[in-house]
């Protein structure tokens, strides 16, 4: 079956994780773009604030207080965005949290809860969104992460967590495909982003954790989503970075264990003091696209070039006559 998408400006998009960082960001872009919006966190004065500010600006929006780790919150998301608006076309599962520390450090039930919100979560949103799109047709997008083909020490079981949310999202495109079902499944693997992410993540080192450059903009990753909400996509880096770190580790994993190792223990310890503000079990400090990151934030060349789909078809096709060439002349 062609899958079509509808253009933003005829959609409905629910958003998790909407009062901060790449979800603020995408919620403030799609609303600029002229998409109804529905719009899930834990802060409900935050997310009340943002549904004001985008009507102000003559767009329209409604807010769901729901913390995707609870099943029966996410379906209360998909049943106020239907009364609001009579369904949706797009759903973005981008909620999420970190922790830091080494693995053995980090208490089980703080892993535990992150699990619960990176992983169920988008088992839950991608269950009952597909439920509705069956008989719809749209789009799931879900939030990876580069970490979810590359581990990174001090955040063992965020990568895990990340990870299992790539297993999750490729296995349901796969089945939804034998279904023949009209739906777009789409991951997101971003690199680091400047987001309030390291001020919410819980923290069992001894300083406050940094992000290590290359640093990219939320701006990219909201971007990324509004193209896959509108063209189907199986996935898509957002930051370079990403993409070569994810080869490099399929061509040479033992080269890369090292490299990652000695690159991010110390690079992750920002000297700075411990700030006691994580998001793990009450919502973090809400309406912040930025996070704290003091070096140069970068938007993705790479990732427009791979939603262009003249340059993606171009570079396809480079790629093709080089190694054919290659071919050729072994063959002589």
């Amino acid at each position: 079956m062609t899958i079509r998408l509808k253009p933003l400006a005829e959609q409905v998009l629910v958003i998790t994780g909407a009062s901060s960082g790449i979800g603020l960001a995408t919620a403030r872009m799609a609303a600029d773009k002229g998409a109804r919006l529905v719009l899930a966190s834990r802060s409900d004065e935050a997310l009340q604030t943002l549904v004001d500010e985008i009507r102000d600006k003559g767009g329209q929006a409604i807010h769901v207080t729901a913390d995707v780790a609870s099943e029966g919150d996410v379906l209360r998301i998909a049943a106020e965005g239907t009364a609001a608006f009579g369904g949706f076309d797009t759903w973005v599962n981008n909620a999420g949290v970190s922790v830091y520390g080494r693995t053995h450090e980090a208490p089980i039930d703080d892993l535990r809860r992150m699990f619960e919100t990176n992983f169920w979560g988008v088992v839950y949103g991608s269950r009952v969104a597909s439920e509705h799109l069956r008989q719809h047709g749209g789009a799931i997008i879900n939030i990876g992460s580069e970490l979810s083909d590359v581990a990174a020490p001090l955040q063992g079981m965020y990568s895990a967590s990340k990870h299992a949310v790539k297993g999750w999202t490729d296995a349901l495109r796969m089945e939804l495909q034998d279904e023949d079902a009209p739906i777009s499944v789409t991951l997101i693997k971003p690199a680091a982003i400047d987001t309030p992410y390291a001020d919410h993540a819980g923290n069992e080192m001894g300083d406050h954790p940094q992000h290590v450059p290359p640093v990219y903009s939320p701006d990219a990753v909201a971007e990324a989503i509004l193209h896959a909400a509108t063209t189907p996509t199986r996935d898509l880096f957002v930051g370079s970075a990403g993409m070569v770190a994810s080869t490099l580790n399929r061509i040479a994993p033992g080269i890369m264990d090292r490299v990652v190792r000695r690159i991010l223990i110390p690079g992750t310890h920002s000297g700075e003091p411990r700030h006691s503000t994580d998001a793990l079990y009450q919502p973090g400090e809400g309406l912040q696209e930025r996070g704290h990151y003091p070096g140069l934030v970068r938007s993705s060349l790479y990732t427009k070039a791979k939603m262009n789909r003249v340059v993606t078809g171009a570079a396809t096709l480079g790629a093709g006559l080089v190694a054919l060439t290659l071919w050729r002349s072994r063959r002589d």
